[in-house]
């Protein structure tokens, strides 16, 4: 790797480096803590251009949200600009690189717990309130990320290739019958949207507790990690936050048998984002949330079954079977989801 104080000299930063250090686990951007013998330190990142092909909209979208939230007088993340070039990455010919400013006295947490749910709802459902009314046009930072017929036709094209010859398998045909009997009520935001019905917002994407810092006595401080900002459904946030944290058990958890969805984080997340979303939620956005929370496991065994299909092309396996029991762990939480539609519904009604 290049010479980490090289490229961090290039960003209009405050005091001279002292040291730099990997900072967090991060599975997407490379990380590191910039120490300085100035005021602050700050965090360099080298972004992953594999997932993020444009990084000029990457960048304009961050920019953008942070600038109208700081307007507000929120507390959000601080970019800083290159001094060759004023925008906020530079290159070095072979990686794309920027700096923020290094938060102290910041934590995050990984528990899943109602009362961190609700912390989660309130801050997300906060963040998305104060882009509700955001001048400048943002784009998709990863095109059609959470676009449901797009993830409907893949499956198709993958079972019409059957690249990996397991479209044979009874257990394939079994789940592949399963899906497509709710393909077209999954895919109603995309028809709802097309008919003038459903807004886009500018929603977060990627909606899990740890991209929250609080402070020392657990007030929350801001929302962190903002790659996959972007114009999506209110259901991106809402459903993907309960799609990992509502699961009983981890996502490519075998044990199918012990895979439920938990009410008391329904309840608790969808209370917080409520209580600070609802200023700019339209009826049809609020009333369909339970719809939200059972598209997302829907969408993600979608996503592991065409990927297991192809023959494991996209996401990363352990070993032969792992996409498979993926599958069958996002299915079974899809149902249990769903089974659960009408106690969501009811919940939604009684949040005033």
């Amino acid at each position: 790797m290049k010479d980490l104080k090289n490229i961090a000299s290039a960003f209009a930063i405050e005091g001279a480096v002292k040291e730099i250090k990997p900072l967090g686990n991060g599975l997407i951007n490379d990380t590191f803590r910039i120490y300085t013998d100035g005021p602050k330190d700050y965090v360099l990142q080298r972004i992953n251009t594999a997932i993020f092909k444009d990084v000029e909209l990457l960048q304009h979208n961050i920019e953008c949200a942070t600038e109208h939230i700081r307007r507000k007088g929120a507390m959000t993340l601080r970019f800083f600009p290159c001094k060759a070039t004023g925008k906020t990455y530079w290159t070095d010919g072979e990686s794309h690189w920027r700096v923020s400013e290094f938060i102290p006295d910041a934590y995050t947490y990984e528990m899943v717990n109602p009362e961190y749910s609700y912390c989660a709802g309130k801050a997300f459902g906060e963040f998305e309130a104060m882009l509700a009314d955001i001048p400048e046009k943002l784009g998709e930072s990863i095109p059609d990320f959470h676009n449901m017929e797009l993830r409907a036709r893949q499956l198709h094209e993958a079972v019409s290739a059957d690249a990996a010859g397991r479209m044979a398998l009874p257990e394939v045909q079994d789940i592949l019958k399963d899906l497509l009997a709710y393909e077209e009520e999954m895919c109603k935001a995309e028809r709802l949207f097309r008919e003038g019905k459903l807004p886009k917002r500018i929603c977060h994407c990627d909606t899990k507790v740890n991209n929250m810092l609080f402070d020392k006595d657990g007030n929350i401080l801001c929302v962190i990690d903002l790659d996959t900002l972007m114009p999506s459904f209110v259901f991106s946030d809402f459903g993907d936050f309960l799609r990992t944290a509502a699961n009983t058990v981890a996502e490519d958890s075998p044990e199918v048998e012990k895979v439920d969805f938990r009410m008391d984080i329904f309840q608790a997340f969808a209370k917080g984002y409520l209580e600070s979303a609802r200023c700019f939620l339209t009826p049809l956005e609020t009333e369909n949330l339970p719809y939200g929370a059972c598209l997302f496991p829907y969408m993600q065994a979608v996503r592991f079954f065409a990927d297991y299909i192809n023959g494991d092309t996209y996401y990363k396996i352990q070993y032969p079977e792992h996409n498979l029991v993926r599958t069958r762990n996002q299915v079974a939480l899809f149902h249990a989801a769903y089974a659960k539609l009408s106690q969501m519904q009811e919940v939604i009604a009684g949040i005033q």
